[in-house]
């Protein structure tokens, strides 16, 4: 029939208003505030865009939003480029977002006070978190982009001032899309590396927008929670960052934070020279002075009186030695006449001087007789005379 109504399913008629939104709002420019952001762990960004008097959901696929400079937040208002889209399930258009950009200065400026005062409340910035920097490091960690001006300059400084450290480098984004991450991640690679005594977070100058993966909050905590002292070195002088105020240390540009990690190889040298002069001549200054107490203490009373001892000491023991020798040498002439006495008894004992005198030994089964009446005559003996021995059958 000619005036049949064409009847549509919900899905048929969504996609026909899908299509037709997508072919007229194929690209599209529009400016908004932010509001409930929210980061998926798929990496996606889903928010959405107001003004006073109407709100539009936004979608921002990881593969778009991963070149976005910044940290969206609520309440900042960007300008967004993409098209317009209808999601199916619910029925409702959104946009879906292929570029993102604050819509001003003053946004990303408003966004730099937020987060300060909310760290700031926090105790970020407190003094009495600062670690000490170390005077003389062995090992300096840099996080940095190494193919920078920023990242010449510190080794330009290091081989000038002090060419005795080690440095260990931490390459880093440190601009665009990823760049905070990429900061944290070098800081966190640093405090696992053995030895390193201080960390330079380092970047050379720019605009706002080129330094501001150092205002992001995450940049922020990593540097607060490091365990080694970390000195910023950011831009220019006049440029300051969130990153400045959480570091122990904030130095105005790359080049002054080498200069504060590390000392002068000149000044060491010349202190070296003047403590080995000094201590020279103070050494001398006081062997000469001790020499001259000595000599006091030596020539004192008190000192005499021991000698006076020391020689009367002496005197006893040289009395005592001469009695103890005369002594000996006496015992030795009676003990001397004792023994000759002895020697000359012992030679009117002498079996040989007997024997030479005419007696002859009588022995019999390996005895001597003594006696007649125990010689047997029925059995062989052995006479020994002084110049031999016989023996009878």
């Amino acid at each position: 029939m000619a005036n049949e109504v064409q009847i549509l399913t919900v899905s048929e008629l969504t996609k026909e208003i899908r299509r037709t939104l997508e072919e007229s709002f194929e690209q599209v420019s529009v400016i908004g505030e932010i509001s409930n952001f929210k980061s998926h762990i798929s990496g996606h960004w889903y928010f959405s865009l107001k003004d006073s008097d109407a709100v539009i959901s936004c979608t921002m696929w990881k593969g778009f939003n991963q070149y976005v400079f910044f940290t969206p937040q609520d309440g900042m208002k960007i300008i967004v480029n993409g098209k317009l889209t209808v999601y199916p399930p619910r029925g409702s258009y959104q946009l879906d977002i292929r570029s993102m950009k604050p819509a001003g200065l003053g946004e990303l400026q408003e966004a730099f006070e937020k987060l300060k005062k909310k760290l700031e409340a926090e105790g970020l910035f407190d003094e009495k978190f600062k670690k000490p920097i170390p005077s003389y490091p062995q090992k300096i960690g840099v996080v940095t982009a190494i193919d920078g001006a920023a990242f010449k300059d510190l080794i330009s400084v290091a081989e000038r001032r002090f060419p005795l450290v080690e440095i260990v480098i931490a390459p880093a984004r440190v601009q665009g899309s990823g760049a905070a991450e990429s900061i944290v991640n070098g800081i966190r690679l640093l405090n696992q590396y053995p030895g390193i005594n201080v960390i330079i977070v380092a970047r050379g100058g720019g605009s706002i927008e080129d330094l501001w993966a150092f205002n992001e909050e995450i940049v922020a905590r990593a540097v607060f929670k490091s365990k080694i002292p970390i000195i910023s070195g950011v831009g220019h002088e006049v440029d300051f960052t969130i990153a400045d105020y959480v570091a122990d240390l904030r130095a105005p540009t790359p080049s002054v934070a080498m200069e504060i990690a590390t000392p002068d190889i000149s000044d060491i040298e010349n202190f070296i020279v003047e403590f080995l002069s000094s201590s020279s001549a103070n050494i001398e200054e006081m062997v000469e002075s001790k020499k001259e107490d000595v000599a006091a203490f030596y020539s004192s009373y008190g000192f005499r009186i021991p000698l006076d001892i020391l020689s009367r000491k002496s005197q006893q023991v040289d009395l005592s030695l001469n009695k103890i020798i005369q002594s000996i040498e006496k015992f030795s002439m009676i003990y001397d006449k004792r023994i000759s006495l002895l020697a000359k008894s012992l030679d009117a004992f002498d079996i040989q001087r007997v024997l030479k005198r005419g007696f002859v030994l009588v022995r019999q089964n390996s005895k001597f007789v003594t006696r007649a009446v125990d010689f047997n005559t029925e059995e062989k003996a052995m006479l020994k005379f002084y110049d031999g021995e016989i023996s009878t059958h």
